[in-house]
């Protein structure tokens, strides 16, 4: 590890500098972590909540149950190494109860370690999740769906006989959506936080931008997010704001701000790409499938039949879906359906 440009892991809106570091009794190198920009010292974490009781030292951390199993580890061996590295001991729910891990030890620089590395393998584990949520815009109105079923209707019509184009690539017209960023919520408290900041982004910046009012939109013209159209793997409507402003760019691209830094949502893009996704090779094998290639992970690596999409771009460059009143931010659930056939709602932001 070159010392001077030290790998960087953040953490709950702290920035973590990992340090390889040897100790007694334990003769192999052991990757610790503490907070920077600072050199470590005694009490490097002063941000964690350490209370003292009459029995040494103790700290709560606030775990979903999904995550236990990694504290734990095969056989406990996880959580045996933990304890025995740091000196401490974990107490940890049962499996499928909500509930705080506690760590208690006799020195507070153990207590505050054990949690400093819980922190750290909780996070790692926790960008390996699936996504759960999503903040979405709905752009499933019943003018937009007849438009898009027309345009649906007529690429099967011209250009079924190309590769790969088939019924099965085109999204569910209830579920016409554009998303801004995904989330994984483990829990009722989780998703209870981001319903929280989503009133918040409304109070400090959305009311300013919108007026109180909806933001009319245009969804006019596909294209496709790889580099050749030839193996194309999603195509997409553009949206754009009706009165030529960057409004609704500059509410996307600050709520995904906003829940970055909150750490609810890992940055993925320096900016929102506006886009409503009209057709995508994931649907092929599985027409449950939420979200866009651009937010769903390692899932959208996986391998698929890619279409070409020549054609399409060609015939359908300025095709018309229409125009929709956007006024509300929903966090919205991955894998479900409201009465509506839209995904069920976990949260909104309105804009009025």
């Amino acid at each position: 590890m070159d010392v001077l440009r030290p790998t960087l892991v953040r953490i709950g809106g702290r920035v973590y500098r990992k340090n390889l570091i040897q100790e007694q009794p334990f003769p192999q190198e052991e990757e610790d972590f503490c907070a920077g920009p600072s050199d470590c010292a005694d009490d490097p974490c002063d941000a964690t909540v350490v209370e003292e009781t009459e029995r040494g030292f103790q700290c709560r951390v606030e775990v979903p149950s999904p995550l236990y199993k990694y504290i734990i580890g095969k056989k406990g061996e996880t959580k045996k190494r933990l304890e025995t590295e740091t000196r401490t001991s974990i107490s940890i729910p049962k499996p499928g109860v909500e509930g705080e891990v506690v760590i208690t030890g006799q020195h507070r620089s153990g207590v505050i370690s054990a949690r400093t590395r819980i922190d750290v393998l909780l996070d790692s584990f926790r960008k390996k999740q699936p996504f759960t949520h999503f903040l979405s815009f709905a752009l499933n109105q019943p003018a937009i769906q007849e438009k898009f079923l027309q345009f649906k209707e007529e690429v099967l019509e011209k250009c079924s006989q190309d590769h790969g184009v088939s019924s099965s690539l085109f999204q569910n017209p209830a579920k016409l959506h554009l998303t801004l960023g995904t989330l994984v919520l483990l829990n009722e408290h989780e998703i209870q936080k981001a319903c929280d900041l989503l009133q918040r982004c409304k109070e400090d910046f959305v009311d300013q931008i919108t007026g109180g009012k909806p933001l009319a939109v245009e969804l006019a013209g596909v294209e496709y997010m790889n580099d050749d159209p030839a193996m194309t793997d999603v195509l997409y409507a553009k949206v754009h704001m009706k009165d030529g402003s960057d409004r609704l760019q500059v509410i996307a691209d600050q709520l995904v701000e906003r829940f970055v830094a909150s750490g609810l949502m890992l940055k993925e893009w320096d900016r929102v790409k506006l886009h409503a996704t009209v057709m995508n090779t994931l649907f092929r094998k599985d027409p449950t499938e939420e979200g866009n290639n651009t937010m769903a992970g390692k899932s959208s690596f996986r391998e698929r039949e890619s279409f070409n999409g020549r054609n399409i771009l060609k015939l359908f460059e300025n095709f018309w879906f229409g125009e929709v009143q956007l006024d509300s931010v929903r966090l919205s659930q991955r894998f479900s359906s409201d009465a509506s056939g839209y995904y069920a709602t976990s949260g909104q932001l309105s804009f009025s």
